[in-house]
């Protein structure tokens, strides 16, 4: 994983006198999400010395005055206040009711003072907002949930947002993803604090996988793009431009196209889209065609060098270097596991065929309660066996899967004209290795991944990094670079 100029070293202060490192507050609000409130909850506030995770004291705080109400009108009584804050070493903030509204003062002067006397800060999924709010993210890396990392880009240009990190650690300041992804920074948590074996007694608990981290950590697991932009575009004069840009994907145009349209010059269009999206306009083009690469992979037979032309890409070649460079995987290979880890989603993803519980991602294959060995397979892991009777991805039968970016799946049936014989050579003339079709694909998939997982580990046996995708980053690390 690389490195990043602009995190330096990180001074750690002292924790004051009063405040323990066993405390662990969690600031709640009055609108916030049920599930990811009770993460650090689950996480911090229940003893499990037993299986052997060291204990932690939770003091759950409420941020504001009155009831807490939370999903579904459930009402919450916090048995603490903010000047319960002053006694912890460390302070979550799981979430925030919505990003349009600023949050009390009064909860940010206590998260301010928290951080001035020592104490680790923790902001879950929206929770970077109020982080963002109190300056404690002002020239440090931090992630949130994908869909509104644009806008607090845009509300906080002091802070480097990346929403292709898991999380991040940034020493005394913590900062996760949508969601799951607070677990696993929870769980980073207690690693920090208390080693490895701690972190693995929890996960068994709670039966997740210990790591989540990069790609060759979880086999692979691609990473999800989206459209996302902040709310505010709609009532700015570049959102003709951007709406134009996502309905014309499939032409070749550049920046200089979008900005003419805007009339403006491209010097100038580059600085508006910047302060609007917190992303420059090229890498958001960019992410915009591999995005729509990704869909057409998933959702189609075209071939590798077809998705390309119809990605607005000049050449194959650009399409794979892009891709690979923000999925970790190149084209193929995406379509081969993605296929595959649909099979298995259709086949039953628990033992003995039946789907298991939804794991922190909401990907079946999960291995029983609390209690299990918490082994854990990932979504597009294929078998170990081909299980007879069944089809190999894109057999000719309609697929009920579902688009990892929320979007209905589409059945991939074979080419049109039969194709494959149950020899593995169901392909039409042409037509990439990873892009089975026919009912004999089974095999050319299987081959495709059992290649792409060999370069994998050749890469990370040469100490080469294997993907990117969804890697947490910690102290000392620094940022990619633009694609």
């Amino acid at each position: 994983m690389s490195q990043d100029s602009t995190n330096g070293p990180v001074e750690t202060r002292k924790l004051a006198a009063r405040r323990r490192r066993e405390i662990v507050a969690v600031l709640l609000f009055s609108g916030g999400p049920i599930f990811e409130s009770s993460i650090p909850l689950s996480v911090f506030g229940i003893d499990r010395q037993d299986a052997g995770v060291p204990r932690y004291r939770l003091l759950v705080c409420a941020g504001e005055d009155g009831p807490l109400r939370t999903t579904g009108g459930l009402q919450l009584s916090a048995p603490y206040g903010l000047e319960a804050i002053s006694r912890a070493g460390t302070v979550v903030v799981p979430a925030w009711r919505s990003i349009t509204q600023p949050p009390p003062p009064a909860a940010l002067d206590a998260l301010r003072r928290a951080h001035e006397e020592g104490a680790r800060v923790i902001g879950l999924c929206t929770g970077a907002f109020v982080l963002a709010a109190a300056g404690l993210l002002d020239g440090r890396p931090a992630t949130t949930h994908w869909m509104y990392a644009p806008t607090l880009a845009k509300r906080y240009p002091a802070v480097h947002v990346d929403p292709r990190e898991l999380f991040v650690d940034d020493g005394d300041i913590l900062t996760s993803a949508g969601t799951a992804a607070g677990i696993d920074l929870c769980l980073h948590v207690v690693r920090t604090d208390h080693g490895a074996e701690a972190a693995g007694a929890l996960a068994r608990r709670l039966v997740i996988p210990p790591r989540r981290g990069s790609g060759q950590e979880t086999g692979g697991h691609p990473r999800h793009l989206d459209r996302s932009l902040p709310e505010e575009i709609g009532a700015d004069p570049l959102a003709e431009v951007v709406a134009w840009a996502l309905e014309h994907l499939h032409e070749q145009f550049d920046v200089e196209t979008l900005a003419a349209r805007a009339y403006m010059s491209r010097r100038t269009f580059d600085r508006r889209f910047r302060s609007l999206t917190g992303s420059a306009p090229l890498q958001w083009l960019i992410t915009q065609r591999v995005l729509q690469a990704q869909r057409l992979l998933e959702t189609s037979d075209y071939s590798v060098d077809e998705v390309a032309g119809r990605c607005g890409f000049r050449s194959p070649v650009a399409l794979r270097g892009h891709f690979r460079r923000q999925l970790g995987a190149s084209p193929a290979a995406y379509r081969a596991a993605y296929r595959a880890r649909r099979l298995d989603g259709e086949q039953g993803g628990g033992p003995g065929g039946s789907p298991g519980p939804a794991g922190p991602a909401g990907v079946p294959g999960g291995n029983g309660g609390e209690g299990s060995d918490g082994a854990y397979r990932v979504p597009h892991q294929p078998p170990s066996q081909a299980q007879p009777g069944h089809h190999a991805p894109g057999a000719g039968h309609p697929g009920a899967g579902h688009h990892p970016l929320g979007h209905p799946g589409v059945g991939h049936g074979g080419p049109p004209g039969g194709g494959g014989t149950g020899n593995g050579q169901g392909h039409e003339p042409g037509q990439e290795p990873g892009a089975p079709g026919g009912q004999g694909a089974g095999r050319g998939t299987r081959q495709e991944l059992r290649e792409y997982r060999n370069a994998r580990e050749n890469r990370a046996e040469q100490g080469k990094p294997v993907s990117d995708a969804f890697a947490p980053r910690v102290p000392g690390q620094r940022g990619r670079g633009a694609g």
